[in-house]
């Protein structure tokens, strides 16, 4: 079916194409005043909390991992952050007050609340949401102006900025692309942008004003021959293909001329796209770590473009920057994503060459803003200072033409021509023709009994909605949920909103199923899932957290090996899960096929009005917290609610 491309998009949503892709309402020139909570919460981040003089004369400004969060949002930080082999005891394995000591910061401060778990509930409550377009505009704009100017910074994202919202999956990717322009992100890399069909990423790639860069993406041989790929790519400009010799899909690396300076920046996004996603969404590219592929890059960059500074952009996730970092030579900073790590201070490695590279992280949600001073002089780089600033949405005031943006997509009304794409016509809901995004996403579900959260190795409380839902959707033994990161927070006592659901549940893959499977099978999925997270060589994992399962206990030993991490697996009645016996099991987010389930979203929202009380109150009566072994000196846990040994 055909894509929607950006001038159907905004003739569809009442937008004019202005140079910035935003219409300028007249209500943006008018000011309200702020509620009396806000200003309480504003009135508790210091004055100059955002003052930041550059130092030097270079400034990267570094945001990652917004997931389709254009709005300000609670959002968790982990209490289970395990670090094996050589990432034990070291960031971002470290949460809670560890984390806090080692990055000399207070508790009960901005930064304890956006780092750390630490009484979030009572810290969201004096402090507020994080994030916001609107308020990281305004943030990035006064730290550009606290740079001398905008011609003096560069502004650079890691990835998955397109995708974990209903208006990005209804849009594909369009409100963002449009957002991030008026954002000013000048270079990107990419991981769930590739969960669009390959136009419609390209269309996409075509509407950013910056530059969309990645040495790792490569075009297959067998496509480069292909006469529907070369179709593809001349009806887009000739994106998708920018070197042939090579095969790279994208520009592998640019160099930005920043106040006298050259400072190139080498893309990399997420290496394991192939097998994390659905390869029918891309199966003209392939992806890789490619290591051997970017020492050449940035050997052949030290020698023929001679920059000042070499940084890469990445979407690796920490650990496995940090083990680049050192085994590439030539990189003086690694401005990392995937991993939604929020780590204040960089991690500061030798590599083979012994000289240094600072690893940093900037979480995810737009919960903060990495800053990244250079000063170089006569060629050479004298000074390196960072920052990373939480970005507390009530201390920040919206930025006019953003939030005129925002209001304007959200008021579009939810539209055949725009939902649906390829065959997926099940995206088309005709309960919500004719309301408009917001209505469709402010609408209230349930009241939660509890803090609702997601982040952290092992089961949080909204994947075991998720997984009740999917159980109850099949009358499944098992429900399995993917670990990902992504997915925002909600408190107890607020409405869970049909927004709360969609950025749990949206992507473009994200029909239901259920099959069923021996006992065999299903512990050894549960612990091929833990190796891709509990495997030493950093290389070897994929940067998600445990699959969630639902309607089932069992321990696990993250030290042990493959197969035999996992023991003591249990059905909710007790019942021993018996390796030759059948059980039903049910999920999402299915890799290799398309299944024929309904829809995630829809599964849980019904789910969730079904089982609230007369009150609206929906009560979980269990989680299935994993039992974890050999773990208690770990300083990756704090306050589990399971049993830990």
């Amino acid at each position: 079916m055909p894509t929607i491309d950006r001038r159907t998009f905004l003739k569809l949503m009442g937008l004019s194409t202005t140079a910035s892709g935003a219409v300028l309402l007249s209500a943006c020139d008018k000011k309200s005043p702020a509620p009396a909570a806000s200003q309480a919460k504003a009135a508790a981040i210091a004055d100059d909390f955002y003052d930041l003089p550059i130092k030097g004369n270079v400034r990267i400004l570094h945001t990652t991992d917004f997931h389709g969060q254009l709005q300000p949002v609670y959002f968790r930080e982990p209490n289970v952050n395990l670090g094996v082999g050589s990432a034990f005891g070291r960031p971002p394995h470290l949460v809670g007050n560890k984390l806090l000591q080692a990055m000399n910061l207070k508790p009960d401060t901005p930064e304890s609340y956006a780092y750390t778990y630490l009484d979030f509930e009572n810290a969201a409550a004096k402090y507020g949401k994080t994030g916001g377009f609107p308020q990281m505009k305004t943030l990035l704009d006064r730290l550009r102006k606290q740079a001398g100017g905008r011609q003096n910074t560069v502004t650079i994202d890691g990835g998955d900025l397109w995708q974990g919202s209903g208006t990005s999956l209804w849009t594909r990717g369009v409100d963002m692309v449009e957002a991030s322009n008026i954002l000013g992100i000048d270079v990107m890399v990419g991981h769930w942008e590739f969960t669009y069909e390959e136009s419609e990423v390209l269309n996409n790639v075509a509407l950013f004003k910056g530059e969309f860069i990645g040495q790792n993406v490569r075009v297959k041989e067998d496509s480069l021959m292909d006469e529907k790929y070369t179709e593809l790519v001349d009806a887009n400009n000739g994106l998708g293909l920018y070197d042939e010799d090579v095969g790279y899909a994208f520009q592998p690396y640019t160099i930005k001329e920043i106040n006298g300076a050259r400072i190139c920046i080498v893309g990399q996004a997420f290496p394991r796209t192939g097998n994390a996603n659905p390869p029918e969404f891309f199966p003209d590219w392939s992806f890789g770590l490619r290591e051997d592929d970017m020492i050449e890059l940035v050997e052949m960059i030290r020698e023929e473009e001679k920059p000042d500074a070499i940084v890469l952009l990445s979407h690796n996730g920490m650990d496995v920057d940090i083990k680049m970092a050192e085994r590439v030579p030539g990189l003086n900073a690694v401005f990392g994503g995937h991993t939604h790590d929020g780590v204040p201070e960089p991690i500061k490695v030798k590599n083979v060459e012994g000289h240094e590279c600072w690893v940093t992280n900037a979480g995810s949600n737009g919960k903060f803003v990495g800053v990244m001073d250079f000063d170089i002089q006569d060629g050479k780089i004298k000074g390196m200072h960072y920052n990373m600033l939480p970005v507390i949405s009530d201390a920040l005031p919206a930025d006019k033409e953003m939030q005129a943006y925002i209001d304007q997509m959200r008021s579009t009304v939810y539209d055949k021509n725009i939902v649906e794409s390829r065959v997926k016509e099940k995206y088309y809901n005709e309960e919500r023709l004719g309301k408009t995004y917001a209505e469709i996403l402010d609408e209230k579900l349930a009241i939660a009994d509890r803090l609702l959260y997601r982040r952290g190795n092992f089961m949080g409380t909204w994947d075991q909605i998720l997984c009740n839902a999917l159980r109850e959707e099949y009358d499944a033994d098992v429900a399995m949920s993917a670990g990902v990161r992504w997915g925002t927070t909600t408190l107890k006592g607020d409405w869970i909103t049909m927004e709360d659901v969609m950025t749990q549940c949206s992507l473009t893959y994200g029909e239901t199923y259920v099959t069923e499977m021996t006992g065999h099978t299903l512990l050894n999925i549960l612990e091929q899932v833990a190796d891709n997270l509990f495997d030493p060589d950093p290389y070897l994992q994929s940067g998600g957290d445990m699959v969630r399962v639902g309607g089932m206990d069992y321990t696990i030993d993250p030290s042990k090996p493959l197969y035999e991490r996992i023991t003591d697996a249990r059905l909710d009645n007790g019942h021993l899960i018996e390796h030759d016996k059948m059980y039903k099991v049910a999920g999402w987010a299915q890799v290799n096929r398309t299944p024929e389930g309904r829809l995630m979203w829809d599964v849980v929202r019904d789910h969730i009005i079904r089982n609230r009380g007369e009150d609206n109150v929906l009560r979980l009566t269990k989680i299935n917290h994993p039992k974890l072994v050999n773990v208690a000196s770990n300083p990756g846990i704090a306050d589990y609610p399971g049993e830990v040994s």
